[in-house]
């Protein structure tokens, strides 16, 4: 019984917290404060499918017999963002490297 009191409590606790971190604006709509803010770059440049290395493109073939390679992009890393569509439609993504090892991004 004293555990669920104690439980009950914290959860209280914890909500008047969050309502502490609310700022207003100059609208007056009250925010919630973000102290860190994560952006993830797409910094992949499309290329043609003929410029990816042959390399990545006997991997794909190798893994993935029966997909085919739709749109190829490369960042500075030399690293390939594959889009592959099977034959029943679905699409999906895979990276590699400029030797043709899978990276998991």
């Amino acid at each position: 019984m004293k555990t669920l009191f104690l439980l009950g409590a914290m959860t209280i606790g914890g909500f008047a917290m969050n309502a502490q971190d609310a700022l207003p604006s100059e609208n007056g709509i009250q925010h919630n404060q973000v102290n860190q803010i994560s952006v993830v770059a797409d910094d992949f440049k499309e290329i043609s499918v003929a410029e990816v290395p042959q390399a990545v493109t006997d991997a794909v073939s190798k893994n993935f017999p029966t997909a085919s390679l739709d749109k190829a992009y490369v960042n500075e890393k030399k690293q390939y963002k594959l889009v592959l569509s099977l034959e029943d439609g679905t699409e999906g993504t895979v990276y590699a490297d400029e030797e043709g090892n899978w990276i998991d991004m």
